[in-house]
């Protein structure tokens, strides 16, 4: 949701940021494996209960993710094989996240079995719709909202390390906000393609 609603508000840093990359001749796919970097960088301290440290690199590696999209587009270099890589590496630093998580709870591990199994039946629903529906965005391939887009999940993983006696419920709070994005998806897909 503030991925694609509040994002118009921030485009003008990005912008600066994206032009700051591409005069240092930074590429796109440069830039999303230092973001997919500091993202595992972020898990290992998370790990080791580096929990505030952990943050800061979890959203840097969120705002990277964010510009190298940016620089991808107006240096004209976006392509199907960056876009998955920026998608797979994304996930990979979500799921790393989780696991340093799990690794340090076991009594919540059914919350975060239910978690991931939201995050994956929810990234099924995305893709797929984003293979079967046209394309009229900036992005590579048809990019479908929800309530629950990259941005709120790093509130709800920034709310899990703030609240960890309450983490139970914030992951349950959490994979139910991604259920019902999936039947929100699952809704607006068949929408789309009845029309």
């Amino acid at each position: 949701m503030l991925d694609t609603h509040a994002r118009k508000y921030f485009n003008p840093l990005f912008d600066v940021v994206a032009s700051i990359f591409i005069k240092a001749n930074i590429s796109a796919n440069a830039i999303t494996m230092v973001a997919f970097i500091v993202g595992i960088i972020s898990a290992v301290l998370l790990y080791f209960e580096k929990d505030m440290l952990s943050l800061v690199f979890l959203w840097l590696s969120g705002f990277l993710d964010v510009i190298d999209g940016e620089v991808a587009r107006k240096t004209n270099t976006k392509s199907m094989i960056g876009a998955q890589f920026d998608i797979i590496s994304d996930r990979i630093v979500e799921i790393l996240f989780i696991w340093a998580i799990a690794l340090k709870n076991d009594k919540i591990l059914y919350e975060l079995l239910f978690l991931v199994s939201m995050i994956l039946i929810s990234m099924t629903v995305f893709l797929t719709t984003g293979m079967i529906s046209k394309n009229d965005t900036k992005k590579s391939f048809y990019y479908q909202s929800g309530i629950m887009e990259r941005t709120e999940g790093f509130i709800m993983f920034t709310l899990m390390i703030i609240f960890k006696k309450h983490i139970d419920k914030v992951i349950l709070v959490y994979a139910l906000l991604i259920l019902f994005t999936i039947l929100q998806r699952i809704h607006e897909t068949i929408k789309i393609n009845l029309n």
